[in-house]
């Protein structure tokens, strides 16, 4: 079932050249079924995200493009255009379970030991003490751990979060992909950054 939306502005952490069209179709969520246009700006009720959902599989499957430094069967691992700090990485599932715990446990206890990889990654990679993880996903309904390389819990903080220049962003995730190849993960490591396939 496709539902039908209207907007007319960019999604929060999707760059200016990621902007929706004025009409674009997406794919229905939970709940989906009887939507009605109740108003707001967009031409949908305000706070009603559920469109945003398709952004991370745009994301995974090359319409959008992302910087990858993690791909297996059950998730993707690509960098937040707008970092906490350098080398903020999303820690994705490739099915939109819209909150961490919709998803099997077996897929959150992946997504966990993923997370954990990415964090001893980052710790070389950025000369860190410690890595941070949050799963809040207001934002985008589509399961995600961010995992941030942090010198304190100041680095921590979404209010810390800006955009990053293309070059920032491409350092970042280079480093993490060697410091996972470093690691012994290469396997997991795709050979393009800007592409989640292994292949």
């Amino acid at each position: 079932m496709l539902v039908k939306l209207a907007c007319c502005q960019p999604l929060k952490g999707i760059s200016s050249r990621h902007w929706l069209p004025d009409s674009f179709s997406v794919r229905s969520g939970a709940g989906a079924e009887g939507y009605r246009d109740e108003g707001g700006p967009c031409g949908r009720k305000m706070g009603d995200n559920r469109a945003m959902s398709t952004a991370f599989e745009n994301i995974i499957d090359g319409t959008w493009s992302g910087r990858f430094a993690w791909a297996d069967d059950v998730c993707v691992v690509f960098a937040t255009i707008e970092p906490i700090r350098a080398g903020h990485m999303l820690v994705v599932p490739r099915h939109p379970y819209p909150s961490w715990t919709d998803a099997p446990m077996e897929v959150a206890e992946h997504l966990m030991h993923v997370a954990h990889i990415i964090g001893r990654a980052q710790i070389e990679a950025f000369d860190v003490e410690r890595a941070g993880l949050i799963i809040a996903g207001f934002e985008v309904p589509h399961t995600h751990l961010h995992v941030v390389p942090m010198k304190s819990e100041a680095d921590i903080a979404f209010a810390n979060a800006a955009q990053a220049s293309d070059d920032a962003l491409d350092d970042a995730t280079t480093r993490v992909r060697e410091a996972l190849v470093g690691l012994g993960y290469e396997a997991n490591v795709p050979p393009s950054m800007g592409s989640a396939s292994l292949s």
